[in-house]
Formats: C-alpha cells, structure tokens, sequence
C-alpha cells in the first residue's frame, strides 16, 4: 500500500478522486484500497435502495482499533448527508491513514463509518437528495426516504457512544460546530475545534448559521437532523464539525483530521476519569 501523509502539506497540489464526475465509486476508491490492505479496516454496503430504475448502496466502513482495557467504545461518523459536501468523506482516508499510522490513537475503539450518506445527492452535486428532500431534516419523523430509513437502524442497532457528523458550510468563514447529546459533547468539541484551529480559522460569530453561537460552538440545532434516538435516557455525545467550505480543500481535510483524532483522544481520556472518580 503506498503511503500517504498523515496531513496534507500546506502547498501541496491536492487532487481527490470523485469531483470531476461526482463518481462514487471513484470517490470511495482511496476507503476501498485502504479496507484491501489493513487488517484492522473493513467496508460493507448493507443499506440498498432504487431510485429511477437505479440501484443505490450505502456504504459503511468499519475501523477497529486496538484492544484497549474496557469495554469497547462504538463511534458512529457520517458525512455527505447533503450531497453538495463531499469533503467530509475526501477527509476520511486521511483519518483512517493517520489511525493505520498511529493505532494507539483508536485504542479501544470501534468506528463505524458512513462516507456517502447521500449518494444521489453526491453524483449530482445537490444539497438535497434526488427526492427533492433536504435528508438532514428527516430524522426521526417517521420519513419514508430510504437513506434515512437505513441510516437511523443503524443509529439504533449499534448503540454508539458517540456520533460525528462531517459538514462544510459555504457562508462561513471559518470552522464551528454544534453540540447535542451527552454533557462530554462540549468538553470534546472545544479541544477539536483548538486542534482544527492548526489549519483553518475558527468562526467566533454571536449568530451562525442563524443560531446563537459561542466560540464557534452551537448549543442547538435543526429539527430532524442526524442525530441519536430523541428522549434517550443516556444519550451519546453528538458532535457537527462545519469547515467554511470555501476554504483550500487540503486544509478543511487536515483541519477535520486533527479535530477527529483529538475527539478520540479527548474521550477515552475522560471516560477514564470518570471511572476513577
């Protein structure tokens, strides 16, 4: 397997594969080659659907770090659930590179991984998928769009710890995120967003994106988005990473692996001290 860097140079012409044709398979290829050849990576595509005489697949990934002393820690990642923002998945091979590179990272984790959360939406260039319908409001509404049908069994099967969706936010300018879920989400997303803080400027607006917002951290969101079961006794940490999409793409690529690498070791570093205390 060639090897690739765990963060992309400053001055480094990058291409990734999937923006001229907004092919997925070509845009899944670098996931695909990294499951062919790691020991420790696995993809599937157990969710399927039709749309316009077409079969659709959504592909999920599953990275297992090493053994670590507790239970297994189960983290959902989604990106591309608009289909316009694909450079959370252009992310996602470097992060996993980065994890083949440094396992310790992942110690004791089980990442679940679902690049293209809407295909149709990805090939043709379209927040929105080919329904017509904005996915990232469907959540736990009873909807009938397959994608979500799928996606949410998947929330509900696995029981995750914690969930990460990946956005890009072209009227932003700067990085920023929303926080739900467990009271860990804001102890994670300050130490992300600092790390994140090495490639690209942080959003410090009072409003963004139409919320109330403080040091680029957003204590509310959209109803419907990706999240976990509402009303859940326990819920996981819910954390949104937004790069300002405009933004050089290496840099919203090595910002968004910085950001889930500190996530990972933010959380097994508090889930410790909460078992001491």
């Amino acid at each position: 397997m060639s090897a690739l860097p765990a963060f992309i140079p400053d001055d480094a012409p990058v291409t990734f594969p999937g923006l001229e044709r907004r092919s997925i398979r070509r845009l899944l290829a670098p996931l695909d080659h990294l499951a062919a050849n790691s020991s420790r990576f696995i993809g599937a595509s157990p969710g399927h659907f039709s749309r316009d005489g077409r079969s659709y697949s959504l592909p999920r990934y599953l990275y297992v770090g090493p053994k670590g002393g507790g239970d297994v820690i189960r983290i959902g990642i989604f990106a591309t659930i608009h289909g316009d923002e694909p450079e959370g998945a252009l992310a996602l091979p470097r992060f996993l590179h980065s994890l083949e590179q440094n396992p310790e990272i992942a110690e004791g984790y089980a990442l679940f991984i679902y690049p293209v959360c809407n295909p149709t939406g990805f090939e043709d260039n379209t927040r929105h998928a080919r329904s017509g319908r904005d996915l990232n409001r469907e959540f736990w509404k009873q909807t009938d769009q397959p994608e979500v049908r799928f996606l949410e069994s998947e929330i509900w099967m696995q029981s995750f710890h914690g969930i990460i969706t990946l956005h890009s936010d072209d009227t932003s300018h700067g990085l920023y995120g929303f926080v739900k879920g467990n009271v860990l989400s804001k102890h994670l997303i300050q130490p992300a967003l600092l790390e994140a803080g090495r490639f690209l400027p942080r959003n410090h607006g009072a409003r963004i994106d139409g919320f109330n917002a403080e040091s680029g951290v957003i204590h509310d969101g959209y109803p419907g988005m990706l999240q976990s079961i509402p009303g859940m006794a326990h819920p996981p940490f819910e954390i949104t990473l937004e790069t300002p999409q405009l933004a050089p793409l290496h840099r919203q690529v090595n910002a968004l692996v910085a950001a889930l690498q500190t996530i990972l070791v933010e959380y097994r570093y508090l889930q410790a001290i909460a078992q001491n205390i």
